[in-house]
């Protein structure tokens, strides 16, 4: 009997394979981190083959540590950066070019091309999403535009477009010899593509773009068995059976399976996630309406979404770009050489601003600076800037559903900062709690994978597997916490209007 589901987790900064127990507690796991590639001001690409190459490696090292074989792994599950577009070429498994990363903003004049006729929200009842640099739709359009012969290749039927767990399934399961070119409804909903009520992809909105529709994988549930993996890989003939995008994972990790329940990640960007049930629920707070999760034949349970661009590649920013810490939990060690922000505030639009602002044309600043400001109140206000951030969407969450939170799930990599965490319960007046198992976004994957192959029950199982390990409860008064917010809400109107025609 195998004993384990093993999850491909491929972020934005890199890739794991983590294998779970029954119980849903880490057994191993291994890690790479892939290039950051900038060729200019506002574009950020990844190199698929590397991530592949790493995907592959990082599989055996899980295995290895482990020790155990193919033969002891049920199943497969697989999250992803979402929005991040990858083109191949289809008979020869080569990109055409780099993957476009979710961060880029070089997509800023076919956004505007596109909102002449009907302005930013004219797909929006339709796919959930406003027409924005952030998803994968114009990235395609870029590709085929800028990339030699990939416009010709595309009309011949020779190029498949995917999001990077279309791009791992299909050489996992055996690329230009019979792989499987499919993702599920979660990264379907981030393209500007996916119709969220037929779950299809929309021909018109393609024909709009100019997408060629034989480049576009088939959209399936988040936990079927998809293909099984191909005889050259150490998991040969296991069943590759979960896919769900790396914030829908998350919340499908902390067991926020019914309407109401809700989580919010701290990775390389925030993401709050609200699950609203079989309801397509439009927001008219600046928040997106996503897909949730599907499991098989079932109904599909949709989400509103705060996306934030700029959270911990802040403290990623501030480690590589400045040199003022050597590792990123340093970060909480110079914050806490303070008592506060010493009237700093840094507001991270470095791509400009997402929920709820949706502002393409911000860039990032510091202000409230005096001469009184040193390194560590920089620090301190760039973690605020994580939870300032988040209280703004959870504002707009709680606008949209009419029914407050009262505490809120958090999971990633920046809750391991206990200074942050305590302060963000005290910006939103409300307690936040973490799980023991941390790895809730590959732990999603695995458990949709496991339901799928009957290594779970059922979702009950899974809501038994959550236990609390923290929680921090407000203790900042409430006036203070107005006069916080009032100066944040300021500090975010100064980051308005810097983009025009001269300046990136």
């Amino acid at each position: 009997m195998s004993d384990y589901i093993l999850s491909i987790d491929q972020g934005t900064t890199s890739s794991r394979a983590i294998i779970f127990d029954k119980a849903g507690s880490i057994v191993s796991t291994g890690q790479l981190e892939h290039e950051q590639i900038f060729p200019q001001a506002g574009w950020v690409e990844h190199d698929p083959r590397e991530i592949w190459d790493n995907v592959r490696e990082v599989i055996g090292q899980a295995l290895s540590k482990a020790n155990i074989t193919r033969h002891d792994i049920r199943a497969v599950g697989i999250t992803n950066q979402r929005e991040t577009a990858v083109v191949w070429d289809k008979t020869t498994g080569v990109p055409v070019y780099n993957a476009i990363v979710w961060q880029d903003t070089r997509t800023q004049p076919i956004v505007d091309r596109l909102a002449a006729d009907g302005g930013v929200e004219r797909f929006k009842k339709r796919v959930g999403l406003p027409l924005a640099t952030y998803f994968s739709g114009t990235k395609i359009v870029w590709i085929l535009e800028n990339v030699p012969g990939a416009r010709e290749k595309a009309e011949a039927g020779d190029l498949l477009f995917g999001t990077t767990d279309c791009w791992v399934l299909w050489n996992l399961t055996g690329g230009v010899d019979g792989g499987v070119h499919a993702t599920d409804v979660t990264n379907a909903s981030r393209t500007l593509f996916m119709d969220l009520e037929t779950l299809q992809w929309d021909d018109e909105i393609l024909g709009i773009f100019d997408v060629p529709r034989s480049m576009m994988p088939d959209i399936r549930s988040s936990s079927e068995v998809y293909g099984t993996i191909s005889e050259n890989s150490l998991l040969r003939e296991v069943p590759v059976a979960g896919i769900l995008g790396d914030q829908q994972a998350a919340t499908f990790g902390q067991a926020a399976f019914d309407q109401g329940e809700a989580k919010n990640t701290y990775g390389t960007g925030n993401f709050l996630i609200f699950n609203t049930g079989t309801e397509i629920v439009h927001s008219k707070n600046g928040l997106l309406t996503t897909l949730g999760y599907q499991l098989g034949t079932d109904a599909p349970h949709y989400a509103l979404e705060g996306s934030i661009a700029v959270t911990g590649s802040l403290v990623q920013w501030m480690r590589d770009n400045l040199g003022m810490i050597a590792s990123a939990p340093e970060i909480e060690t110079l914050a806490n050489t303070v008592e506060d922000n010493g009237g700093a505030y840094f507001v991270p639009a470095f791509s400009g601003l997402f929920a709820p602002y949706w502002r393409a044309d911000a860039r990032g600043a510091l202000v409230g600076l005096t001469r009184f400001v040193n390194r560590g109140h920089i620090a301190r206000a760039a973690l605020e800037a994580t939870a300032f951030q988040t209280r703004e969407v959870i504002d707009a969450v709680n606008a949209d559903s009419g029914v407050p939170l009262t505490e809120i799930k958090v999971d990633g990599g920046m809750i391991a900062n206990n200074t942050l965490m305590q302060f963000q319960a005290d910006i939103l007046g409300v307690p936040v709690v973490r799980p023991v198992v941390a790895e809730t976004t590959a732990l999603g994957a695995a458990y949709a994978a496991g339901l799928a192959v009957g290594f779970w029950s059922g979702l009950d199982e899974l809501r038994a597997n959550w236990q609390e390990d923290s929680r921090w409860v407000p203790k900042m008064d409430v006036e203070e916490r107005d006069r916080q917010l009032r100066n944040w809400k300021k500090a975010v109107t100064k980051t308005f209007d810097w983009v025009d025609d001269d300046v990136l």
